[in-house]
């Protein structure tokens, strides 16, 4: 009884108190003493950069768990190496998923969180990357990368005392979006991003280099136009097939 109690007191102080926000310059920690288990979040904008990996109960049951542990850990351990390097911070393992963040509000942060997808693309995919072969003895990995950019809530939820029953929630379209770009592609398409991404791409990660049929270099748009049905409406986003190489 007691619990039924606590739980009914609880829901109703939530759903009948105001709630507030207040926009921020950076992404949130789960630490972060501005976040409470009251009706309040935090609000700061980002480009928002999700991966999933695909057919993940084929490669289950293909493996012991401990090879899926090796898989895993060897893929999530690249996704963050290269997303932190260009200025990207994690905030979530869900599986064989990552969300990560690239705070800020200039075409540098948003390119910088393409370039990041780019990159990682390279990492998994590419022959030639160093780790690719190495993956490819076990599973080959597909996955799919989706990009949207806009203003994230952050809001911390569950029991306190034990950091166990704790955790941070990420609420709004961007971060929506990306994932279900990222459910529309893999390879070798392995890279979507939003229309807004798109708009406002600096030109390294926009346009590239191909032979013409006189063997001269010419500009490209290496991201092919696509239509997504998202919120009950279709919508324009588009993907590559183009990687960054790692040196």
């Amino acid at each position: 009884m007691a619990i039924k109690n606590d739980i009914t007191q609880k829901v109703k102080d939530i759903l009948d108190s105001n709630f507030t926000t207040e926009d921020i310059s950076y992404v949130p920690e789960i630490g972060d003493s501005k976040l409470t288990f009251g009706n309040k979040g935090l609000q700061f904008e980002a480009t928002v950069l999700y991966i999933d990996l695909r057919d993940s109960t084929k490669i289950l049951n293909k493996h012991n768990k401990t090879t899926i542990a090796k898989i895993h850990k060897a893929y999530l351990y690249t996704t963050v190496k290269i997303a932190t390097a260009l200025g990207g911070e994690v905030r979530s393992f869900n599986g064989d998923s990552v969300l990560a963040f690239f705070q800020g509000t200039t075409k540098t942060t948003l390119s910088n969180a393409v370039k990041a997808a780019m990159q990682i693309r390279y990492m998994i995919a590419h022959s030639e990357s160093g780790i690719n072969t190495l993956l490819a003895k076990y599973s080959a990995v597909d996955f799919g990368i989706g990009l949207d950019d806009g203003k994230i809530l952050c809001v911390k939820v569950g029991v306190g005392g034990d950091i166990n029953t704790k955790d941070l929630i990420w609420i709004g379209n961007p971060v929506n979006k990306s994932v279900v770009i990222s459910d529309n592609c893999s390879a070798s398409e392995y890279i979507g991003i939003s229309s807004y991404v798109y708009s406002n791409l600096d030109d390294d990660v926009k346009y590239g280099t191909k032979k013409n049929y006189n063997g001269q270099d010419v500009k490209v748009d290496i991201w092919t136009a696509y239509r997504i049905l998202y919120n009950g409406s279709y919508e324009t986003f588009y993907k590559t097939s183009w990687f960054w190489i790692v040196t």
